[in-house]
């Protein structure tokens, strides 16, 4: 039987739609090869799904395209719409169906959590909600904004960075203990009880509440200037200064002090953003734009709808009110979800006059200026991914049915073997995939031998990727850290490094495309060698431009890896060699100078005024940095 020109439901599509009941529920569209391709929700299974499969022709583009797809749908049956919608959201969020509306780059935006399931909590940021007992704030818009209150929180409150267990086991407290930016948790010199107090007054603090911090911490000031005790005075004047710096970042919107957000779309061709507007007692703390794909034959409101779903499904910080430049279906639903989720009332309001009309316009006129501005920037990057990844498959002799999304680079650093590090970077779509980076210290190589250290990096890298695949296949326990395998490997090197890295993937039996990346004499990219011949990359421009982003990208990130143990080894090390140096004197040096560099620089007198500082040791110090004969390795100019 024959729906519409050319189209006919298939035979055990139509006696599954026989059997669909009358009842709230999601459905599961999936293609030829099993793929899920869409998942939408209704309160009533039968008509909603059976509505795809009649009347062809008088469906949108995209939909005739995604009923053509369709070889077979499930579907789950829910108490009522809500459960629907949570199910829907999350089912969404983590199959990514090409047919439905998605939010790209969800992972991208920060949040800032708080791990109150420890001892002694840590407040940091991260871009992948953790599971467990944390306290999360956010999405944020800004990580610029994310870092700078991280910033001022830490300025204020003497908690802990490290992310060490804390047990009853009493350990030696580090640096920022003794330059007083931590209470000193790790060996327990502050109460469980004493440490929640700032804990509970860091969530009032990233709840929006700050002026009564500033009013706190101008009291102190006072009392200490009173007491004429000018340091303690002027430490927190400095506190204070940082936090009324953070509030004037955040522009004044209106006074009534309340937090909102305000969303508004706008979409051109194929192409849809939307805007939102974070507003925080009163002020705006975060503008971002979020590309949507999938958007073409789509409304304003159901881009709307699909950005609330997604955006908000995995939030903990969510306004009392949400303000929408369109009217959405159920709206009543989504009100009622999130004052679930949330564990409070909130609304989603359209304005249509007064202060809050204006907000809403002017976002949806930043929403405009961003795609329209942005539009031959968005372009010409996807015109340069095609580019690179055809001039590429034309180089390697790759087929057009083998995919070349997800690239992995590996380059090792070293100083003549000491201090040997490898770093992993991943590019997907010809874009740096920074929450994949991985850096390795070497463990089992010894001495200067980069095709040991590039053997031990790439077998621990696949060796638990593979590991996990076995997981997920024989107990469905799914970890998103290393299962995922690139269509290709880059390798900083030549011949001898590329055949270390087959040597070790031929051994586990994994069978991925190597190439490396080979330098001229100004060490420079310059071309890539692939199955025993070196192939030419100038005249690949777009690929070239890949290669090199990629080969320079990897090497940064080593780099930056080796001079950071470095630099903890130079910490410990230099100044343990100057006689008469000891644990507490190289902490009071370091707590009064706070780095090795000043601690050179400084005259006798300087050293004097070191607490534990005497006569003698301060000589010794000032004549260790200035004798030729003291070997003291310079790493920065070698």
């Amino acid at each position: 039987m024959m729906d519409g020109q050319g189209f006919q439901v298939k035979d055990h599509i139509k006696e599954q739609l026989k059997t669909l009941p009358h009842l709230p529920g999601i459905y599961i569209m999936k293609d030829v090869h099993g793929e899920i391709i869409y998942v939408g929700k209704s309160k009533n299974l039968k008509n909603r799904v059976s509505s795809y499969f009649r009347g062809f022709n008088s469906h949108m583009p995209k939909v005739q395209t995604m009923v053509i797809n369709v070889q077979e749908f499930e579907y789950i049956i829910t108490d009522n719409e809500m459960e629907a919608l949570i199910l829907e959201a999350n089912l969404i969020k983590k199959n990514l169906p090409r047919f439905n509306i998605l939010l790209k780059d969800d992972k991208m935006y920060p949040y800032i959590v708080i791990s109150i399931g420890e001892n002694f909590p840590r407040v940091f940021m991260t871009r992948q909600l953790p599971k467990g007992n944390y306290k999360v704030f956010g999405p944020y818009t800004s990580t610029e904004q994310v870092k700078l209150t991280l910033e001022v929180i830490q300025t204020i409150f003497p908690i802990r960075e490290c992310s060490k267990k804390i047990t009853d086991k009493i350990d030696r407290p580090c640096l920022n203990y003794h330059i007083g930016r931590c209470a000193g948790a790790c060996n327990h010199m502050i109460s469980k009880d004493d440490y929640n107090v700032y804990i509970q007054k860091i969530i009032r603090f990233l709840a929006g509440e700050k002026q009564w911090l500033i009013n706190e911490l101008s009291e102190k000031m006072q009392t200490a200037a009173e007491k004429m005790a000018f340091e303690e005075a002027a430490e927190l004047r400095d506190k204070i200064a940082a936090l009324k710096a953070l509030n004037e970042k955040q522009k004044a919107i209106q006074n009534n002090g309340k937090n909102q957000d305000y969303i508004a779309t706008y979409n051109f061709e194929d192409r849809a953003c939307v805007m939102l507007f974070q507003v925080r007692n009163g002020r705006i703390e975060g503008r971002e734009a979020f590309n949507l794909a999938n958007a073409d034959s789509t409304t304003a409101s159901e881009i709307i709808t699909s950005f609330i779903m997604q955006y908000y499904s995995g939030s903990d910080q969510i306004p009392s009110e949400i303000y929408l430049s369109e009217n959405i279906e159920n709206i009543n639903l989504y009100n009622e979800w999130l004052t679930k989720l949330s564990g409070y009332k909130v609304n989603f309001l359209v304005p249509l006059k007064g202060e809050k009309k204006k907000t809403i316009d002017l976002v949806a006129k930043n929403a405009k200026e961003y795609i329209m501005k942005f539009q031959d920037k968005i372009e010409k990057e996807e015109a340069f991914r095609n580019k690179a990844e055809l001039e590429l498959r034309e180089l390697l002799g790759f087929p057009e049915n083998i995919p070349l999304n997800r690239i992995e680079a590996f380059d090792i650093s070293n100083t003549s073997g000491v201090y040997s590090v490898g770093s992993m970077v991943v590019f997907e779509g010809a874009k740096k995939k920074r929450s994949d980076y991985r850096r390795y210290r070497v463990k089992t190589i010894e001495g200067p031998n980069d095709y040991g250290s590039m053997q031990e990096v790439v077998y621990r890298r696949y060796k638990r990727g593979l590991e996990e695949l076995k997981l997920a296949e024989t107990s469905g326990v799914v970890s998103e850290k290393y299962n995922a395998m690139p269509d290709l490997i880059l390798i900083d090197g030549g011949k001898g490094h590329v055949n270390a890295a087959l040597e070790i993937l031929n051994a586990l039996k994994l069978y991925i495309p190597v190439a490396g990346m080979v330098k001229d004499d100004f060490h420079k990219t310059e071309d890539l060698f692939f199955n025993g011949e070196r192939c030419g990359l100038k005249d690949k421009r777009s690929a070239f431009k890949l290669v090199y982003e990629v080969q320079e990208e990897v090497h940064r990130f080593a780099i930056e890896y080796h001079k950071s143990l470095r630099s903890k080894e130079m910490t410990h090390s230099i100044l343990d060699e100057i006689e008469g140096i000891g644990e507490k004197r190289r902490i009071e040096l370091l707590k009064h100078f706070r780095t090795i560099d000043r601690i050179k620089e400084a005259s006798v007198e300087e050293l004097l005024a070191v607490n534990g500082i005497n006569h003698k040791v301060a000589e010794s110090i000032y004549a260790y940095f200035r004798t030729p004969t003291s070997e003291v390795f310079d790493f920065e100019s070698n």
